[in-house]
């Protein structure tokens, strides 16, 4: 071969093959919208990130449609409602998609769960038992509020004995899955990596805003119930930005759903549980009960994160944050 300018090289068959500072220039500008200073893009590694779980997830309901016991156990379920059972398997799964998701991208990007707000040598530590207490305690002062306004009462226990620490021990377990799941995805590896490219506001924003829309599938719920959601998940980004990882969220999640289902047997997003504790019932104007939704759709909710955003503020000072 021959060169014949700075741009052209001439090949072996005789034709013209540009190689200069043109060629060069657009081969990095393709590139550079894929690859940024920082590695692969935020937002090509969550479309890898949903990809793998959507994959995962696809596999998973392929399974359950072509096990017979899965899939007669799945279609005699009411949409509408929950069983321990149930909340224990979905969420469960639904935990494991998303973290072997997570895992695929960390050897991807060559990071830690600790970079998706995840450090696995804290799990079901302080900061997760912290949150508990906090969820439990919004709760109660929600049911609270709706109850001096007669939108609720309770007429007795459901369950006794052995029957009711088993459900209650249950329902535990399928709601630390849940919150397990719905934090890891939502405030773990999609508001890092969402947030790397556009910042944490702008990412915690849209992820709640998301977050309280893929709420509106469930029967029972309602725009005010979604917003109320995307509301929690407000709370849940200013936890983590001051708590500086995801576990004070997984434990105000999973008892925020239990304390709902479970403690004072409400309905929760719009779903009805089995084996609930309480004979209960929410009566009154849907501003105050929530109705078909749940507390979650009560205007009362909605001051009840105030509150509990203001009591982070408080509990976690700014310069304490590490997010």
């Amino acid at each position: 071969m021959t060169r014949d300018s700075d741009s052209t090289r001439i090949s072996a068959d005789g034709s013209n093959v540009t190689t200069g500072p043109d060629s060069t220039n657009a081969k990095r500008s393709l590139r550079s919208w894929f690859v940024g200073p920082n590695g692969i893009r935020a937002g090509w590694r969550l479309l890898m990130f949903l990809a793998f779980f959507i994959v995962i997830i696809g596999a998973f309901l392929f399974a359950i449609h072509h096990i017979p016991a899965l899939h007669a156990w799945r279609s005699a379920r009411p949409e509408n409602e929950l069983s321990a059972g149930w909340v224990m398997f979905a969420d469960g799964f639904e935990f494991a998609a998303v973290f072997v998701a997570a895992f695929l991208m960390s050897r991807i990007e060559k990071r830690t769960f600790a970079d998706y707000y995840l450090p696995l040598n804290q799990a079901f530590g302080m900061r997760f038992w912290q949150g508990v207490a906090y969820g439990l305690a919004m709760v109660s002062l929600l049911m609270a509020a709706i109850a001096a306004f007669r939108g609720f009462s309770i007429g007795g226990l459901a369950l006794t004995g052995g029957a009711a620490l088993k459900f209650g021990a249950l329902y535990a377990i399928g709601f630390i899955l849940s919150g397990l799941f719905e934090e890891v995805s939502f405030r773990g590896y999609m508001q890092a990596t969402l947030g790397s490219g556009i910042g944490f506001w702008p990412a915690a924003i849209l992820l709640s805003i998301l977050f309280g829309a893929v709420h509106t599938h469930n029967l029972g719920e309602t725009w005010y119930g979604a917003l109320g959601t995307g509301f929690f998940g407000l709370l849940a980004a200013f936890a983590l930005r001051r708590t500086g990882n995801i576990w004070f969220p997984i434990g105000l999640h999973a008892a925020f759903g239990w304390a709902e289902t479970y403690l004072f047997s409400v309905p929760d997003s719009g779903f009805v549980a089995q084996g609930q504790l309480l004979n209960t019932s929410l009566h009154g104007p849907n501003w105050i009960t929530g109705g078909t939704v749940g507390p979650e759709g009560s205007v009362f909710c909605l001051l009840v994160f105030a509150l509990g955003a203001v009591g982070i503020h408080f509990l976690f000072p700014a310069k304490a944050a590490r997010a």
